[in-house]
Protein backbone atom coordinates (compact mmCIF):
# COMPACT_ATOMS: atom_id res chain seq x y z
CA UNK A 1 0.00 0.00 0.00
CA UNK A 2 2.87 2.37 0.77
CA UNK A 3 4.33 1.85 -2.70
CA UNK A 4 0.98 2.77 -4.31
CA UNK A 5 0.75 5.95 -2.22
CA UNK A 6 4.35 6.80 -3.10
CA UNK A 7 3.63 6.43 -6.84
CA UNK A 8 0.41 8.42 -6.51
CA UNK A 9 2.28 11.24 -4.78
CA UNK A 10 4.97 11.22 -7.49
CA UNK A 11 2.34 11.41 -10.23
CA UNK A 12 0.60 14.26 -8.40
CA UNK A 13 3.85 16.23 -8.10
CA UNK A 14 4.54 15.85 -11.83
CA UNK A 15 0.93 16.78 -12.62
CA UNK A 16 1.14 19.81 -10.32
CA UNK A 17 4.15 21.16 -12.18
CA UNK A 18 2.46 20.46 -15.51
CA UNK A 19 -0.57 22.49 -14.38
CA UNK A 20 1.74 25.30 -13.23
CA UNK A 21 3.48 25.22 -16.62
CA UNK A 22 0.13 25.45 -18.40
CA UNK A 23 -0.86 28.41 -16.22
CA UNK A 24 2.41 30.18 -16.99
CA UNK A 25 1.93 29.47 -20.70
CA UNK A 26 -1.57 30.96 -20.51
CA UNK A 27 -0.29 34.11 -18.79
CA UNK A 28 2.49 34.59 -21.34
CA UNK A 29 0.17 33.89 -24.27
CA UNK A 30 -2.43 36.37 -23.01
CA UNK A 31 0.25 39.03 -22.52
CA UNK A 32 1.52 38.29 -26.02
CA UNK A 33 -1.98 38.59 -27.47
CA UNK A 34 -2.42 41.94 -25.71
CA UNK A 35 0.81 43.22 -27.24
CA UNK A 36 0.04 41.80 -30.68
CA UNK A 37 2.54 38.91 -30.61
CA UNK A 38 1.34 35.36 -31.29
CA UNK A 39 2.65 33.21 -28.42
CA UNK A 40 0.32 30.23 -28.80
CA UNK A 41 -2.92 31.32 -27.19
CA UNK A 42 -5.00 29.62 -29.89
CA UNK A 43 -2.98 26.42 -29.42
CA UNK A 44 -3.49 26.68 -25.65
CA UNK A 45 -7.25 27.01 -26.16
CA UNK A 46 -7.17 23.97 -28.43
CA UNK A 47 -5.38 21.93 -25.76
CA UNK A 48 -7.62 23.10 -22.91
CA UNK A 49 -10.29 20.42 -23.20
CA UNK A 50 -8.25 17.35 -24.16
CA UNK A 51 -5.13 18.02 -22.03
CA UNK A 52 -5.36 20.68 -19.35
CA UNK A 53 -8.85 19.92 -18.02
CA UNK A 54 -8.03 16.24 -17.27
CA UNK A 55 -4.71 17.29 -15.69
CA UNK A 56 -6.51 19.65 -13.31
CA UNK A 57 -9.13 16.97 -12.57
CA UNK A 58 -6.41 14.41 -11.86
CA UNK A 59 -4.72 16.85 -9.51
CA UNK A 60 -7.92 17.55 -7.59
CA UNK A 61 -9.01 13.91 -7.49
CA UNK A 62 -5.57 12.73 -6.41
CA UNK A 63 -5.42 15.32 -3.64
CA UNK A 64 -8.80 14.20 -2.34
CA UNK A 65 -7.83 10.51 -2.61
CA UNK A 66 -4.55 11.10 -0.79
CA UNK A 67 -6.37 12.91 2.00
CA UNK A 68 -8.97 10.19 2.37
CA UNK A 69 -6.33 7.43 2.43
CA UNK A 70 -4.36 9.38 5.03
CA UNK A 71 -7.40 9.74 7.27
CA UNK A 72 -8.29 6.06 6.92
CA UNK A 73 -4.72 5.02 7.76
CA UNK A 74 -4.68 7.33 10.78
CA UNK A 75 -7.93 5.88 12.10
CA UNK A 76 -6.79 2.31 11.50
CA UNK A 77 -3.54 2.98 13.35
CA UNK A 78 -5.35 4.63 16.28
CA UNK A 79 -7.81 1.70 16.47
CA UNK A 80 -4.99 -0.85 16.49
CA UNK A 81 -3.30 0.87 19.46
CA UNK A 82 -6.39 0.55 21.65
Amino acid sequence: MDKVIQWLNWILVVDFFFVLFSLAWLAVAVAGRASGIDLGLDLWYGLWEPLFTPAIGLLMGGAILTGVVGQVRKRLQSNSKI
